[in-house]
């Protein structure tokens, strides 16, 4: 990609990269997370800079970050950085924990013979942990 001065992008450009609707990256800028510059009629372009921000801001959102979280991450200044920055990772870890029993009851039960999966001894072991907690 080209810097914001050899090659900026519409607001509808950059949206349909993305696919987003465009009042999303009105959004984000409303909330300080995008500052795309103006041209002389107050139109946004975006650079190489502020698209590379909106992929991370998709990245982000995927992972379950908020809006508020992002901000964090990508203010370089922020005294809370670590500290949010550490409690996603170990949020992640916690939810790759549970997609990683989730996948294997999912194949268990694909691969049981019994009708109803709730009877099987060996399903049920796949959810012991959350039984415990009754």
């Amino acid at each position: 990609m080209k810097s914001s001065a050899e090659h900026p992008w519409s607001v509808g450009d950059v949206a349909a990269r993305f696919d987003l609707p465009t009042n999303v990256l009105r959004h984000w800028e409303s909330v300080g997370l995008l500052r795309p510059e103006r041209d002389t009629a107050g139109r946004r372009r975006y650079g190489e800079d502020e698209v590379v921000r909106i992929a991370v801001i998709q990245r982000s959102k995927a992972a379950g970050m908020s809006l508020e979280q992002i901000a964090v991450l990508l203010d370089d200044g922020s005294a809370g950085r670590h500290v949010v920055l550490q409690a996603h990772l170990d949020d992640l870890d916690r939810r790759m924990q549970e997609m990683r029993l989730s996948r294997a009851m999912t194949e268990h039960a694909l691969r049981c013979r019994s009708h109803d999966i709730a009877t099987c001894p060996r399903f049920r072991e796949g959810v012991a942990d959350v039984l415990a907690q009754l």
